[in-house]
């Protein structure tokens, strides 16, 4: 993967996260009380904090795997391994990590996947 496509992709996550993060605090009011609490951090560096009990309730369950889901994707930038397939090594196609930037798998592996979990 080049390092353009791969910084834009952590860019493309950030936003995601920070989308998710917003959205929460715009529609719960329990949500924006616990942020609002907390020491004031950039929006993309909440979500990976300690997140209490009261916090997870307030995340729909959606959200709160996407954002598992994004923050995994930013380990992998940080660590080298952005793009390949968690299952069997091979490199997932940009197109598809352009539509889903925190794809965990390629699509043949992701395919199978859900076969197996019907």
């Amino acid at each position: 993967m080049d390092r353009e496509f791969v910084s834009r992709m952590k860019k493309s996550l950030t936003n995601l996260k920070k989308e998710i993060i917003s959205n929460l605090m715009a529609g719960n009011k329990d949500f924006k009380e616990i942020m609002e609490g907390m020491d004031p951090k950039d929006l993309a560096d909440i979500a990976s904090d300690d997140i209490d009990r009261k916090m997870i309730e307030a995340l729909g369950s959606q959200d709160l795997k996407r954002l598992r889901l994004i923050d995994s994707a930013l380990t992998r930038i940080q660590q080298g391994r952005y793009g390949l397939c968690m299952k069997c090594g091979k490199r997932i196609p940009r197109e598809r990590l352009e539509a889903i930037p925190y794809a965990l798998m390629c699509i043949e592996c992701k395919t199978a996947d859900e076969r197996r979990n019907r």
